[in-house]
């Protein structure tokens, strides 16, 4: 590890200097969101936390993050007890300021440790390659723009998602990448989108038999059923005694929220509402029916539900079965080849699929793909070619969230600095592909022609798709 340099240590604490600078930043409405979430866990019993509404931003993640802030509240009190009201909205003195970017800081050191983790636990020959991944994660522009200016705590969960992904790299340790996962779940529970490749690879590596999908584990089984039992009992138990589920279950999933989110994300959907929007006014010369209550509904920022104009309407459910239509593809693989690597690579589809089609996606949402995919991308480049056009789009579709005009030149420069570093150190370090993949283009990659003499000419048009397509698939 000597010659690993910098380390993530290092880097950290440089990383950190430049997180403190950024106190006084631009802070979005999330801040105010934990702000209130700190006075309710701390003021009321928890038989109430579900149903404080003195605020808009209601508690809406689950009993594990709720008691993750009482405990930052515990803190939090003697920093500035007026945070601490649940009806002193919209209170910042500069000490909550302050107290809650520093708990984002200090938390994210869960990030550092797993990171170092991945690191340690990688083979030898890729240790120099999973340091850089380490280090463009604990870098990443997303995590900066995200947590520090706009305000979140996705460093320490994703750190918790890193810490699991690591220790399922070993047979000895699957349970407690199962277990881990299974808190990380009662943390934040958008993480179910990759719970299917976690419930496929844990099925066929632990508690199914190597040779035999016929020879069932029955004491792996036993222990892992029983520790995710006893972890969402003690997460859910007490509001299950208390009958509260159905109000808990309506704060976590509050469909009624629409299929788009406030700022779209770039997925499916928002390229669906847009051709909506065109079809207002392409519809009356295409003889296409307008649903004129629609026009003024079709999400412009506000959150509620989406209403279509002249496209179809799209439901909770479609948006379901289209996310888990895509996900298979990845878990059949992934049940027949249960290795670390198909894992990471059906955690990351998985992210993908539930990204691109699922119900009322957060921009923010991207981070579920870049970070998974960002520990194997350095695979080879095949795996490099895919996520370069990834991490690019996927930085620059945050931009928006950062609309002041103080924050421009931070996350324009350090973005723009970010990819031309560590795409270039990817670029050096991604081996060649021991294994050419053929996609459909590459069919037609040799043309043969004859040349009048009765000799082929085999003209290689896969330079041509390797410059359309920016190298996916090349090997």
């Amino acid at each position: 590890m000597a010659d690993l340099y910098p380390s993530i240590a290092q880097c950290a604490v440089v990383a950190t200097a430049f997180k403190v600078l950024l106190f006084p930043a631009y802070k979005s409405t999330d801040f105010e969101v934990h702000r209130n979430w700190l006075a309710i866990t701390n003021s009321l019993p928890v038989q109430e936390w579900y149903y404080e509404k003195t605020s808009e931003w209601t508690l809406d993640y689950p009993p594990f993050f709720a008691a993750f802030e009482w405990i930052l509240s515990q803190f939090a009190k003697l920093v500035d007890p007026e945070m601490l009201k649940v009806y002193n909205l919209e209170y910042d003195s500069w000490q909550t300021v302050y107290f809650q970017r520093a708990s984002v800081i200090v938390t994210e050191l869960v990030l550092v440790y797993a990171l170092h983790l991945f690191v340690q636990s990688a083979p030898l020959a890729f240790r120099r390659p999973s340091h850089a991944a380490a280090l463009s994660i604990l870098l990443s522009p997303g995590l900066l723009i995200i947590d520090h200016i706009h305000f979140q705590y996705n460093g320490f969960l994703y750190g918790l998602l890193i810490l699991s992904l690591v220790l399922a790299r070993k047979k000895s340790t699957l349970l407690a990448s199962g277990l881990l996962f299974a808190v990380l779940l009662c943390l934040k529970h958008i993480y179910l989108y990759l719970a299917p490749a976690y419930f496929v690879y844990l099925l066929r590596a632990y508690c199914l038999g190597s040779k035999s999908i016929f020879h069932i584990r029955f004491g792996n089984a036993f222990k892992l059923g029983t520790g995710i039992i006893a972890v969402f009992g003690v997460a859910f138990g007490p509001f299950v005694y208390w009958g509260q589920i159905p109000q808990l279950l309506s704060r976590l999933f509050p469909f009624s929220r629409g299929l788009c989110h406030a700022y779209w994300a770039p997925n499916i959907w928002a390229m669906y509402s847009f051709t909506d929007r065109v079809l207002i006014y392409v519809a009356p010369r295409l003889g296409l029916a307008v649903n004129q209550d629609a026009v003024n509904s079709v999400t412009r920022g506000l959150v509620g539900d989406t209403s279509f104009a002249v496209l179809p309407e799209i439901t909770a459910r479609t948006t379901f079965i289209l996310t888990l239509f895509f996900q298979a593809v990845p878990l059949i693989k992934l049940f027949f080849d249960p290795t670390w690597d198909t894992f990471m690579g059906a955690v990351t589809l998985c992210g993908y699929a539930s990204f691109l089609f699922g119900w009322h996606v957060h921009e923010k949402a991207i981070l579920l793909v870049i970070i998974p995919f960002s520990l194997i991308a350095l695979k080879d480049r095949r795996y490099l070619g895919a996520f370069r056009p990834l991490a690019v789009a996927g930085h620059v579709s945050l931009f928006p969230l950062l609309f002041t005009a103080a924050e421009f030149p931070i996350k324009t420069v350090y973005t723009i600095f970010w990819l031309v570093l560590f795409l270039l150190a990817f670029d050096r370090l991604a081996p060649a592909s021991r294994r050419l993949r053929i996609f459909l283009f590459d069919r037609f990659s040799l043309s043969v022609a004859s040349d009048g003499m009765g000799e082929d000419i085999r003209v290689p048009t896969a330079n041509v798709h390797e410059f359309l397509l920016g190298g996916w698939g090349g090997g």
